[in-house]
This record gives C-alpha cells, structure tokens and sequence, in this order.
C-alpha cells in the first residue's frame, strides 16, 4: 500500500516541502532513496526501536521510501516521525485518512520521545504557504511556529500522542500565541544600561549618534578604558524592533536551531565573536551552508573586540556583506542568500602593547611595530566604517562620582525620534531605512552644504589631510547629528562634530 507524509527541508532561510512517499509489498527489504543524508540512512534504526517500544513494529516486508523532489539533498534527523508515520499508515496498523493534511517533523528517541528540530519558523511559513491544516512537531519548537496564524500547530512529546491522533481521532493540544501581544510582552529593557558608565560623555554622545543613523563604528583606546562596556550598551539605545523585524531574525536564528522556548525574539541580537573565528563561521557556509555571525546579528549588532587580532582574511571577506547587507553563499547545485544588515562596533587598542603616548605606561611600542600593528586592518575595511573615535581611561574622580549618569530609556526617546525622520525620509526607497544605508545619490540629494560649512569641510580636508573616502562618511554623520537636533539643513557645527569622528583617516595619526 501506497502512502504520502509531508515533511520540509530548509535552505537558507527559506522552506520546501518534502513529501515522503512510503510503499509496503510483497517481499523483503528497506529502501529509502531521494538524496538522504546519513543521519537520514540510520533512521531506520530509531524508528524500528522507537515502534517497538511503544506496541508496533516495522513490518518484515519490502518497505521503498522515497523523498520527493528525489534531486533535493535531504539532512538531519528531523524526519523520523514523518518516516515513522508513514511506515505504520502504509504496513495499515494505523488508521489515518487525514495525513496529508498536516506536515509531521521530529526526531524520534528510542523510547518514542520526540526531540527539538530545527528551522521550525520558516516550516511552519511555508506549511501556511502550501495551505496545510495543521503543523505536527515537537513540544519545544511549537511556540515558534505557532507565530505563524492561520495554521493549527500542534507540540507533541511523544510518537504515541501522534498515532492516538489520526488512530484514535484522540485531540491534540494546539499551541495558540497573540503573536503581537507576545511581542510587546517581551520588550521589557536589556540588562546592560547607560546609566552604569561613569564619565565616557564624548563617548556615549557618538554612541547615540551611530545608533541613531545605524553608522558602525570602531573604538580606539587602552585595556580597562571601558570600550567593550560601552559596545555591550549599544544595543539598549536601539530603537525597538518592529514585528517585521523581529519575525525576520527569528528565522535565521530559527535555521541554526537558536530559539529555545521563546518564541518571537522582540531584543536585537548582540554578536560577539572570538578573534579565533574562521571566516566560513563568520559569514556563513560549510558543504551544506548554515548563516553566519553576520547574518545572526541581523537587525542588532556585531561586537569585534581587539579588531587587528582577528585574521585578515576574515575581516576581508566581510566588506562585501557590510555594502550589501546580505551574504550569498554558492554551490554547484544551489545558492542561497542569507540577510545580514547589522550595526559592526570593533575597538581595538593603539598598539600592541596597549598604551599609546602614555608616558607612564608599562609597555611602549616602536613604531615599526605599531605601523604592522593598524596596517591589519585594511583600508577597504575602514572605508566602511563611519565613526572613529578614541577612548580615554576614566579618570578616579569620574570614576566615585555617585551621580547617576542618563539612563537607556532617555537616549532610546531621541534616538527613535531621529529614525522616525529618517524613515519619513526614506519612505519611497525599499533598500534604504536610515542614513548609513545612503549612496552617493541620496548624499547629493540630503546632504546640501551651505557655502560656509563646505569652506569648513574643505579647509578640514587640506588641513587634517583626510583621505577622500572620508568625504562622504563625514556627511553621513553630520546628517544624522543634524536629525538627531531636530534641523532641516546641515551646517557648520554638525560638519565640525562629524570631522572629528574621523581619527585613522589622519595621516600622520601615528605621530
């Protein structure tokens, strides 16, 4: 007898559905073909133990499975329970004239207990999509996929709970989430605050202004200056993720099997990788490509501490990502495309020894040494980062001072405001939401200097010899300080404030 289950496999961040077909005849043998994986191949060995413990078997006939499209790779073992299903409605020792109504996914322990998978949210899209009636899988993924409406999702934690259900017609309980008063429940604040950083004033402001226009930065200073204090804060002065962006890094976090029993995420993702980081872990990849770190920082932020100690292939194969906003991974039979919009903060020492012009400091460096030092950090990588600014150590005074400092909450209210101007702004482009995200055009079209601040800007130029890159990431920032203030027009203070941010593009920094 001839029986279809219906499963999905996910590529990228997007499913396709897999539908399993199951055939029991005369004979003997177990045949499972459509490009299984191994994990795949030894299901067969859990599904029997599995059947076994629960008062059924895999029948001593000849069983051909076949996973349609048959060109597709298949992997992982989050297609036990579909296999499992299939065998016990086609061998007829169950009753279940509704199976192709619904998509059934889990992987099968060997006393029938049911185990997480991975990629539930964009199964469950899709499922939605193909206009299945319900969604089968396991307990610890259901309030993932029960984001999605229209479809009935059903967490099971045993194999038995999904026999009785289509043998018995026993119900199941299906998992029903308000996905929007979910989300706003979960925007409660972050652990980390502004309010906890004594003196750092400079700092925090170019802080607010990179959140504001989503302008990565780098943060020059010595060990203990509290440059990754300040990184670990950024992400309390974001403005909040809108459902569209939540449910968007939900996925991709969904994917790689990051999203425990939460549900929707409603925080942005903070990434901070070790320096040891290979740059297939980074942007993403391997035989069967899996996103990276930029694509899990998506709508939140990369966090590179000691940026020259990381390899320079690896910082090299993100400045692609960093213009696009998202990765393309290639493979002979396929390419898939992962988003990776993200604000990258990195800090690094001056030196190697950490100190630099600090006549007390314990270690100096030659500046043969401190030139190998910076130039591992590419010029092209640079380029794209927007604000530099130099840390200071906090002097004791500041250091005792028991004044509370602002707090998140108060940064956050300006900061919104200032991309709710840059939204208005941007309204008819699709690809550009804020100012960093700003080609040459759109500068020309909202960057207009007046004759004064285009005399400061040249005269800065000449004077501080700034490179040319450097141009148009100076009227990047000063758009953005002028939004945060509320102005129209861009002029000579804003442009001052901006020309300061830009400390490696001096020559002669080193000396």
């Amino acid at each position: 007898m001839l029986k279809k289950v219906f499963a999905s496999a996910v590529f990228g961040v997007e499913a396709s559905t897999i539908t399993v077909e199951v055939n029991v005849d005369g004979g003997i043998g177990y045949h499972l073909v459509g490009l299984p994986d191994n994990a795949i191949k030894e299901s067969n060995f859990r599904i029997a133990a599995a059947l076994q413990n629960n008062g059924y078997k895999i029948p001593g006939k000849k069983i051909t499975i076949n996973m349609a499209p048959a060109d597709l790779r298949k992997e992982g073992s989050a297609y036990d329970l579909t296999l499992a299903i299939g065998i016990l409605s086609a061998s007829n020792q169950i009753k279940a004239e509704n199976l192709e109504q619904y998509l059934i996914m889990g992987e099968l322990s060997l006393d029938g207990s049911i185990h997480p998978i991975k990629g539930a949210l964009p199964i469950a899209v899709k499922a939605r999509e193909e206009g299945f009636k319900g969604f089968i899988l396991p307990s610890s993924n259901a309030k993932e996929a029960a984001i999605v409406d229209n479809l009935e999702v059903y967490g099971v934690d045993n194999i038995k709970q999904v026999i009785n259900f289509f043998d018995e017609g026993e119900p199941l309980e299906q998992t029903i989430i308000n996905t929007r008063e979910e989300f706003n429940k979960r925007l409660e604040f972050p652990e980390f605050d502004f309010s906890d950083v004594k003196g750092q004033e400079s700092i925090k402001r170019c802080m607010e202004i990179a959140a504001a226009g989503g302008h990565n930065i780098i943060l020059i200073g010595p060990p203990g200056a509290g440059k990754t204090m300040l990184a670990k804060r950024l992400p309390s002065i974001l403005p909040p993720m809108t459902l569209h962006e939540a449910l968007e890094t939900t996925k991709i976090h969904s994917v790689v099997g990051r999203v425990k029993d939460t549900g929707l995420m409603a925080q942005r993702p903070f990434r901070s990788p070790h320096h040891t980081i290979s740059n297939v872990a980074l942007v993403g990849g391997g035989s069967y490509p899996q996103p990276g770190e930029i694509s899990l920082s998506h709508n939140g932020v990369l966090f590179l501490d000691e940026l020259p100690e990381f390899k320079r292939e690896v910082l090299e194969v993100m400045r692609q990502p960093l213009e696009d906003r998202e990765v393309t991974i290639s493979r002979a039979k396929f390419t898939v495309t992962y988003p990776s919009s993200f604000m990258l903060v990195a800090s690094m020492n001056p030196s190697p020894g950490g100190y630099f012009n600090d006549p007390n400091a314990p270690v100096t460096s030659s500046p043969a040494e401190m030139q190998r030092y910076l130039s591992k950090v590419s010029g092209p990588l640079l380029d794209r980062i927007d604000i530099h600014i130099e840390v200071t150590p906090v002097p004791f005074e500041k250091l005792s001072d028991e004044r509370k400092s602002e707090t998140s909450v108060e940064i956050r209210k300006r900061v919104t405001e200032a991309r709710v101007i840059q939204t208005q702004r941007f309204s008819e482009s699709e690809t550009v939401h804020y100012n960093a995200q700003m080609n040459s055009k759109q500068i020309r079209k909202y960057c207009g200097l007046d004759g004064a601040s285009k005399e400061l800007l040249k005269t800065a130029m000449d004077r501080l010899n700034l490179s040319a890159r450097a141009y148009d990431r100076i009227l990047k920032v000063s758009r953005t300080i002028a939004d945060l203030e509320g102005s129209d027009s861009i002029n000579g203070t804003h442009i001052s404030e901006a020309i300061q941010y830009r400390s490696l593009d001096r020559e002669g920094w080193l000396g």
